[in-house]
């Protein structure tokens, strides 16, 4: 099926134990880039808010309470001197939860029972930790430069949409930029992340996958992935399982874009600094990330 879909990959490109995939394309000179886009000292963040869920019960939690990624313990254990009490919490996090902002490693998703570039899932991916393909490869942090193509300037895209190399393309020529190797892609449809079952969201088709291919991108950060439900069935997920799988790109998922777009559209510029440091935690699937776009 892969060779009759032509479907792109970077395994082997740069070596079969390779764990960073796509970020190997931020080069000193695209570093460079992204620090020449620092001119005003203005930044936001990408990251949706998070309002943990208690995991206690009690008088003092509110009577309903949205299903929060985050659930919160609360302690008061320690008391170094009689007039002081530390609180101390203990967080438990889904790092892949659809309402929280988090970067997928690259042994997120396994295509046919391999991940990126090409191993197995069972030697990757087990009960007691990832040992291929997993947040290590993040934990000195990502920087590059960040351009954002906005697809929702007129309003959000239609239900259904597939995101094409054409629709990117558009919004290069309307920003005035150019995504070169190295950068840091982030799309916004005007759409919440999180399915909604009475909808069809839009999202990136293959072809838009390809496109990403061709230019370089490191990474993918959007309001929108992958359309659901699927457009194509022949590649049902081609940002998870080619752009993540098989190209090695880690993907920032549920970002936050509309602040980055007012202050884009505020500044008449649509590329900026981006970093993305996710707590120094190896051998995870994900973490939740706070992206920065410093202009």
């Amino acid at each position: 099926m892969d060779d009759e879909l032509e479907l792109p990959d970077n395994w082997g490109r740069w070596d079969d134990d390779d764990e960073r995939g796509t970020l190997n394309l931020i080069t000193r000179e695209a570093c460079l880039r992204a620090a020449a886009e620092v001119r005003t000292g203005r930044w936001v963040s990408l990251a949706l808010p998070i309002e943990p869920t208690p995991i206690l019960s009690g008088p003092f939690v509110p009577a309903e309470t949205r299903e929060s990624p985050v659930q919160q313990l609360v302690l008061h254990p320690e008391h170094p001197a009689d007039s002081v009490c530390a609180s101390l919490d203990v967080l438990v996090v889904t790092n892949h939860h659809p309402r929280s902002t988090h970067l997928d490693a690259l042994a997120h998703i396994a295509g046919d029972g391999t991940v990126y570039p090409g191993r197995p899932l069972a030697e990757s991916v087990t009960p007691a930790g990832v040992h291929h393909g997993s947040s290590a490869a993040f934990s000195t942090g990502i920087v590059t430069r960040g351009v954002l193509l906005d697809l929702a300037g007129e309003g959000p895209l239609p239900e259904g949409h597939a995101v094409t190399a054409r629709d990117l393309e558009g919004a290069e020529e309307h920003a005035g930029v150019r995504v070169e190797s190295g950068d840091a892609l982030v799309v916004r449809c005007g759409w919440e992340f999180t399915p909604d079952p009475a909808r069809s969201s839009p999202g990136l088709s293959l072809d838009a996958v390809r496109w990403m291919h061709h230019r370089g991108v490191s990474l993918y950060a959007g309001d929108i992935g992958d359309a659901f439900p699927p457009l194509d069935p022949a590649v049902p997920f081609p940002l998870h399982a080619v752009a993540l799988t098989r190209l090695g790109m880690p993907l920032i998922d549920a970002a936050n874009v509309d602040d980055l777009a007012a202050l884009c559209a505020e500044l008449g510029r649509y590329a900026f600094l981006l970093t993305a440091a996710p707590p120094r935690v190896s051998g995870a699937t994900g973490l939740p990330v706070n992206p920065i776009a410093v202009f």
